[in-house]
């Protein structure tokens, strides 16, 4: 039978040569075919991956990330905005929580970045995070590939703030921003140890009117604070600075210091093994969705699932048991 090919698809050379040419329309239906689950898409899209590949990695890729009301969104539109003046094609890869019930999600990020969307400088993508780790969308690795290939130098991936998400976007980004906010109450209570460990940078966001102050006194705390952890594989001491985004403050110093980290680990050989690093990394997901792919496509499995689950409900055999089961079924299914 022939495999279903949706009426919107151009041919994999189509996508390549408008994704290089930065035709921003033919980018969003490129993105689209990467995180399509149809496998007519998937084969196009690794033609396409494949293709763009050569003309991919001539950017900084900044996570962005903080608790949801730290104005995140409001954040990275005057940061696109001041990168824009000074030259640099910017593109926003934002993750919108999913519904677990619906599997939807609002992807609003256009919406909160009203300037910011309607410069021909900028690109925003919103992207649902469904069921993968921490809310990182699946294919935003591809996406990111696609953006760099469309001449934007500069990517910024928003996280959703919740969960294992900093984790995930922390191992696909070469300088991770983490947004804080002051007159929360305790500022050092709510600090997740590993999420600082992980943070080249804490912003102080919203200082402004009566929050200047309250803002100073944070920015001690977290700097001091930051001074207990041991110094990071890269040799950069995280700096820690205050920003307003409705004032338009502090902004051209985020700017700065991203530069001197990125002088510093190219220049000691760490921004290079980084990006290796994460290639690797990028390598064993794949791998690690693929199988899990074909694990629960298998029929064997399917079946074997179906008779063992009402055992599991009526206590016949352990969840452990059964699952060992189930995995025996889909080894045993490839044997010849």
């Amino acid at each position: 039978m022939k495999a279903y090919k949706p009426k919107n698809r151009l041919t994999a050379k189509a996508y390549v040569d408008g994704v290089l040419s930065g035709d921003r329309v033919i980018l969003s239906r490129a993105i689209t075919v990467v995180e399509s689950n149809l496998e007519s898409d998937k084969v196009l899209a690794k033609t396409i991956i494949q293709e763009i590949l050569p003309h991919s990695g001539n950017s900084i890729r900044i996570g962005i990330t903080g608790v949801p009301g730290v104005g995140k969104s409001t954040f990275i539109e005057a940061f696109g905005k001041y990168l824009i003046k000074l030259g640099h094609k910017v593109a926003i890869l934002s993750i919108d929580p999913s519904s677990q019930r619906s599997k939807g999600s609002i992807l609003g990020d256009k919406t909160r970045m009203e300037q910011l969307s309607g410069m021909e400088e900028a690109y925003i993508r919103p992207s649902a995070s469904g069921e993968t780790l921490g809310g990182v969308a699946n294919k935003t690795g591809e996406s990111m590939l696609l953006c760099e290939a469309a001449g934007y130098d500069v990517i910024l991936i928003e996280t959703v703030g919740v969960g294992q998400s900093e984790t995930a976007v922390h191992g696909m980004t070469d300088f991770f921003l983490l947004l804080m906010l002051a007159g929360a109450g305790d500022e050092l209570q709510g600090i997740k140890k590993g999420i600082m460990e992980m943070a080249d940078m804490v912003v102080i966001n919203k200082a402004d009117a009566d929050n200047v102050q309250k803002s100073e006194r944070a920015r001690v705390q977290y700097q001091n604070a930051l001074h207990l952890f041991p110094l990071a594989e890269s040799g950069w001491s995280p700096v820690v600075t205050k920003a307003s985004s409705v004032e338009n403050t502090g902004i051209e110093r985020v700017w700065e210091e991203i530069m001197k980290y990125k002088e510093l680990v190219t220049t000691n050989g760490y921004f290079e093994n980084n990006r290796n690093h994460q290639k690797i990394k990028w390598l064993y997901n794949n791998i690690n969705d693929e199988l899990k792919r074909l694990f629960y496509n298998s029929k064997d499995v399917e079946s074997k699932l179906s008779l063992l689950k009402e055992d599991i409900i009526s206590s016949k055999v352990s969840p452990v048991e059964a699952a060992q089961q189930i995995i025996e079924t889909f080894k045993k299914s490839f044997k010849p």
